[in-house]
């Protein structure tokens, strides 16, 4: 047939082309997104300008703990509910984890840095885990974070100057070992559920 040779000589010529074009940036098949049973958040690139102060005094971002897991609360040691809630749960996925745990870091970020000393915050954190990592530091530096993640706080007057609360969210935020954002995990979920997630990223 007359076509036939061109057409061989055709078929051969894109076939030794095709590992070419698969190195080709962005011709590369798509990874398939993880199943995570919090949101998911992938490419929001939150957090990236964390810049925080650990209950040692040691200027703390988001390269300190790059190879790590995270999961990083924003709460308040005086804060009645949600923040002992959020760090019992934490702790629980901790035990969960069994010896993965070493690949995580759980962080609480004061979102009351006048009254959550590095020595309140220190001890708060380390009663639910040893393990757990306490960040603080001025006003401008919480801003600055908490903007990074788009995380809200507001303080709440009460009967004095010196007894308010903080309104605060109440979700830990999800980061793979390479520092970014990839899930919200929701006071909804449960210990094994954010256990779950934290497997899908070690």
């Amino acid at each position: 047939m007359p076509f036939s040779i061109p057409r061989r000589r055709l078929l051969a010529g894109a076939l030794a082309t095709l590992p070419l074009a698969l190195a080709l940036p962005g011709c590369s098949p798509k990874a398939e997104p993880l199943a995570f049973e919090g949101n998911d958040i992938s490419g929001t690139h939150l957090g990236r300008d964390l810049d925080m102060v650990d209950t040692t005094g040691r200027q703390r971002t988001l390269a300190d703990y790059r190879g790590k897991v995270l999961m990083v609360f924003f709460g308040y040691t005086q804060c009645p509910d949600v923040c002992p809630t959020a760090m019992a749960q934490a702790s629980q996925v901790m035990e969960l984890l069994g010896d993965k745990a070493r690949d995580v870091r759980v962080l609480m970020v004061s979102v009351d840095p006048a009254r959550d000393t590095p020595d309140v915050l220190a001890a708060y954190v380390q009663a639910f885990d040893p393990s757990f990592i306490g960040l603080t530091g001025t006003p401008e530096q919480l801003d600055k974070t908490a903007r990074s993640f788009k995380a809200f706080y507001a303080k709440e007057a009460g009967p004095s100057p010196d007894h308010y609360a903080m309104n605060h969210s109440s979700a830990f935020y999800l980061l793979d070992r390479e520092g970014e954002a990839r899930a919200l995990l929701g006071p909804s979920l449960t210990p094994e559920d954010m256990a779950h997630d934290i497997k899908l990223l070690l």
